[in-house]
């Protein structure tokens, strides 16, 4: 018999105003507490959510306009939140998204989730201002739910009482909270975002102090009395019964790869896959394995030691050129090829893909993309034309390929890898720079496995 939930959505009014570091520490905070709360990110986001997951000890799931319907997000939510709270991370600021009419905003995603919305609001050279501020954001669309707001970033006990007496006397919302400028509610950053808890030694440490200020500085008990109404749990879209791994997929999960989404990886065991993680940092050889799968990371950090482990290397330029069947995204595709240029240093990579990896300054391909299947498009059942959704965010370019190239994917709606082309084909890899995510509208991890599968029949 499903349970139930009850639902909270933390947005903004603009992005960097601190919503993921106010999230972990919340998380933090309810996890210590014993309150089984279930995370969501809003967006093709892989960054924030590992941060979350770690801070709730419960997979984040990723709500995404882009590549799910209304409906798949409702029953990702429903289907997610075996727990007693489902707190929804938003991305950019309230209103914000790619629909002019805003129907991919987070207003619109917490209306559709009948989320109640905690907004927070950057405080920072900011007094009596943030009243029409927040009466704006409340008659903008007057059908949200409001749970209050939380002042981030105050510059102590004047500034807050200034900022707190505003919002009482000129708005409805209630002050849930006050967190004052603050090193131990700050994550480092770079080119892609936030820097990934697995390059981190002490992210237990920093999740734990932002815990400490969220607890000390947030009525978490009444935020939570202020949640949405309870909400049955569902089990739409989860098989009976999973069936017995009869493939072994590896997968890289390092310091260096780590960007998959948590239902795609759930996804391989529903259908019979057993997924063997190794380390390309530290590993000397594969695990005996049927596929090999290489998502999105940070393998220019981490080009050096990539460079130095020759055995790994090795193993994977034998493996993959003697046919095993492999999918590799982005940060995949950039070890796989000859080498990577970064800050006036190259290394050496695999040298499967026949092209060297150069990273800029600037984006070189980021956003939504539309992807068109070619006639080439390695995967069984794909048929030519079929469009699929899907989103990019590198740094780095493919220079000097060479070779007679076949593509899987005509870019209808983005960069790729070269001339509007993605999806490199050389033997059984099959190479992205785009991030592909499993949903209805295209269910990518059953076309890999059924390409694994025909594989191994061979």
């Amino acid at each position: 018999m499903a349970g139930q939930h009850r639902r909270i959505y933390l947005s903004a009014s603009r992005k960097s105003s601190g919503k993921t570091c106010l999230s972990i520490g919340l998380l933090h905070t309810l996890a210590r507490q014993g309150v089984k709360t279930q995370p969501f990110k809003k967006g093709p986001d892989y960054i924030d959510p590992m941060w979350l997951s770690r801070a709730a000890g419960r997979p984040c799931y990723n709500l995404d306009y882009n590549t799910q319907t209304s409906q798949e997000i409702l029953e990702t939510v429903a289907r997610g939140s075996v727990a007693d709270y489902a707190l929804i991370e938003g991305n950019l600021g309230l209103f914000d998204g790619m629909a002019a009419d805003g129907s991919d905003s987070n207003a619109a995603l917490a209306k559709l989730l009948q989320a109640p919305i905690v907004l927070i609001l950057d405080c920072e050279g900011m007094t009596r201002g943030i009243a029409p501020l927040v009466l704006g954001y409340q008659q903008f669309d007057p059908e949200l739910q409001w749970a209050g707001v939380i002042l981030n970033r105050t510059a102590g006990s004047r500034h807050e009482s200034k900022l707190v007496h505003a919002v009482e006397q000129h708005t409805d919302l209630p002050v849930l909270g006050a967190v004052g400028r603050s090193p131990d509610m700050q994550l480092a950053e770079r080119h892609l975002g936030l820097i990934t808890h697995a390059e981190q030694a002490d992210a237990d440490q920093r999740i734990e102090k932002m815990g400490r200020v969220v607890a000390e500085s947030v009525d978490v008990e009444r935020l939570l009395d202020l949640a949405g109404d309870p909400v049955a749990e569902s089990e739409a879209g989860i098989p009976a019964s999973v069936p017995a791994p009869d493939l072994r997929i590896g997968y890289a999960q390092d310091a260096a790869f780590g960007f998959y989404y948590a239902d795609d990886l759930e996804w391989f065991a529903r259908l019979g896959v057993e997924l063997i993680p190794f380390d390309a940092l530290h590993d000397t050889d594969l695990p005996e394995i049927d596929g090999l799968w290489i998502g999105g990371g940070f393998p220019e950090t981490q080009a050096e030691a990539l460079s130095a482990n020759a055995p790994m290397k090795e193993a994977l330029r034998d493996r993959i050129t003697s046919g095993l069947p492999a999918y590799v995204e982005c940060g995949g595709l950039m070890y796989l090829s000859r080498q990577i240029s970064w800050e006036g240093q190259t290394h050496g990579m695999v040298g499967v893909v026949p092209g060297d990896c150069v990273m800029d300054s600037r984006p070189q391909g980021r956003g939504l993309v539309e992807l068109e299947a070619t006639s080439d498009f390695p995967w069984p059942e794909v048929p030519s034309g079929l469009q699929v959704p899907a989103h990019e965010f590198h740094y780095s370019r493919l220079e000097n390929l060479s070779g007679d190239l076949r593509w899987g994917w005509q870019v209808r709606r983005g960069t790729g890898t070269a001339e509007e082309m993605d999806g490199l084909i050389l033997g059984n890899l099959f190479a992205n720079y785009c991030h592909l995510r499993h949903t209805k509208r295209f269910e990518w991890v059953q076309h890999f496995i059924g390409h694994v599968r025909k594989s191994s029949e061979k």
